[in-house]
C-alpha cells in the first residue's frame, strides 16, 4: 500500500481535490474553503468548472502543482465513477480517494475487479440536495446537519475511513457508517422507491383533465413533489441499485395484488377488515420515522389558520406564535380554491395545541382545528 498522509486532528487540513463541479460538488468546494482548506477542481466541462471557480469553490486544477491532495473526491455521475475514482487512485497515489454517488456496492465491486488500490478508497453518500442542479446552484451549507453515510469496504485502511469521516464532519454533516450492501438496501427503501412510487402517481395525473386537478390538495402535492426530479440522475441510480430496488418492488407488487382483490369485491367477508389492516399497516409504519432531530417518533397536533393572500401575513403570524410563546415543529402551506385566502397548517406539541388556538382566536386570527 502506497504511504499518505493522516490529519491526527481529525479535521482536513488539504488541499482537496474535487472532480466535478455540479451541484454536490461545488457545494463541497466552497463548504470547505469557508473553513480555510485550499480547494481544487477539476471537471470535464471547462463551463461547470468556470462557474465553480467564479463562485468561489476552488482554484482550477492545473493550479496545484506538483502537491499531492490529502483528499480527492469523486463527484461524478454514478455510471462513471468507479472509472473516476480508478484513475484518481493511479494519478494521486498518496492520497485518500472518496466519492458521494448514491449507490455503493456495484462501484466497490468493479473497482475491486480492476485490482484497484482500496486501502485508500471509502465510498460515501451525503443525503442532501435541492431541486436546482449545476455549480450555480452550489451552497457551502448543504451539508449542514444532513446525513452522510460513510461506507469503507474490507480493505479500506483506518486512516483512509477516518479522512472521509472528517470531510462530512467538517461540512457540518450528521455521519453514519454502514456497509456498502447495507447502504444500498436502505436507500433503496428510504429514497429510491418514494422516487418510483412518486413517479407512477404523477404519470397518472398525464391525461387528466384540468377540472379535476383543481381539486387537489396537499395530498396530492406531498406525494409527487419528487417526481419533478432528474429523469437522466435516476436512471443512472436505480440501475445501479436494481437488485436492491426489485426486492423491495416485489412486496410492493403482493400488496396492490392484494389491494385489487379486496377491491374487486369491496362488500365480501373480511373486505373492509383488510382495507383497515391495510391502512393501519402504512399507519404503523409512518410512526416509526424518527422525530425531530433524529429522535424517537413523536406525535404532534395540527391546527390550521386562515391567512388573508396579501404579503407579510405568514411572517406576522409566525412572529405572533413565537410572542405566544409556543414552537412551531412543522409547517405547511395551502390556497383555497376560488378565494383569496391561504391556509397555513402548523403542527405543535399535543400540550400547547389548545392554548394556541385561544390565543390566535384572542389575536383576531381565524383558526380552524
Amino acid at each position: 500500500m502506497s504511504a499518505f498522509r493522516s490529519h491526527g486532528r481529525g479535521h482536513l487540513n488539504g488541499p482537496v481535490l474535487v472532480i466535478g463541479t455540479g451541484l454536490l460538488g461545488a457545494s463541497i468546494g466552497l463548504g470547505l474553503r469557508g473553513r480555510g482548506v485550499p480547494v481544487f477542481l477539476s471537471d470535464p466541462s471547462p463551463t461547470n468548472q468556470a462557474v465553480a471557480v467564479d463562485i468561489g469553490a476552488g482554484q482550477p486544477l492545473d493550479q496545484l502543482g506538483d502537491e499531492a491532495p490529502e483528499l480527492v473526491v469523486v463527484a461524478a455521475p454514478p455510471d462513471v465513477t468507479a472509472d473516476v475514482v480508478s484513475r484518481a487512485l493511479a494519478d494521486y497515489p498518496d492520497s485518500v480517494v472518496v466519492d458521494i454517488a448514491s449507490v455503493k456496492a456495484a462501484i466497490l465491486a468493479e473497482l475491486g475487479g480492476r485490482g484497484a488500490d482500496l486501502a485508500r478508497y471509502v465510498g460515501t453518500h451525503p443525503m442532501a440536495g435541492r431541486e436546482k442542479s449545476g455549480p450555480v446552484a452550489a451552497r457551502g451549507e448543504l451539508f449542514t446537519s444532513m446525513p452522510w453515510v460513510v461506507c469503507p469496504g474490507p480493505e479500506s485502511s483506518a486512516a483512509a475511513v477516518q479522512t472521509a469521516r472528517s470531510l462530512a464532519t467538517d461540512l457540518g454533516a450528521v455521519v453514519s457508517q454502514f456497509t456498502a450492501d447495507e447502504h444500498d438496501e436502505a436507500v433503496a427503501l428510504v429514497s429510491h422507491l418514494p422516487q418510483i412510487m412518486s413517479s407512477l402517481l404523477a404519470s397518472r395525473l398525464q391525461g387528466t383533465p384540468l377540472h379535476a386537478l383543481s381539486l387537489a390538495g396537499n395530498g396530492l402535492r406531498d406525494t409527487t413533489r419528487i417526481a419533478a426530479s432528474d429523469p437522466t440522475l435516476w436512471v443512472q441510480i436505480l440501475g445501479g441499485n436494481a437488485g436492491k430496488v426489485v426486492e423491495i418492488l416485489y412486496g410492493v407488487r403482493e400488496d396492490l395484488n392484494r389491494l385489487i382483490g379486496t377491491l374487486e369485491e369491496p362488500l365480501a367477508p373480511g373486505a373492509r377488515l383488510d382495507l383497515a389492516q391495510l391502512i393501519s399497516e402504512g399507519n404503523a409504519g409512518q410512526a416509526r420515522i424518527p422525530g425531530k432531530h433524529g429522535g424517537p417518533p413523536q406525535a404532534y397536533s395540527w391546527l390550521t389558520v386562515l391567512v388573508d393572500d396579501r404579503p407579510g401575513q405568514i411572517a406576522q403570524l409566525l412572529t405572533e406564535i413565537g410572542e405566544i410563546g409556543v414552537n412551531v415543529e412543522d409547517l405547511r402551506l395551502d390556497h383555497s380554491s376560488g378565494q383569496n385566502v391561504g391556509m397555513v397548517e402548523l403542527s405543535v406539541l399535543p400540550n400547547k395545541h389548545d392554548h394556541l388556538i385561544e390565543a390566535l382566536n384572542d389575536r383576531g386570527w381565524r383558526v380552524l382545528q
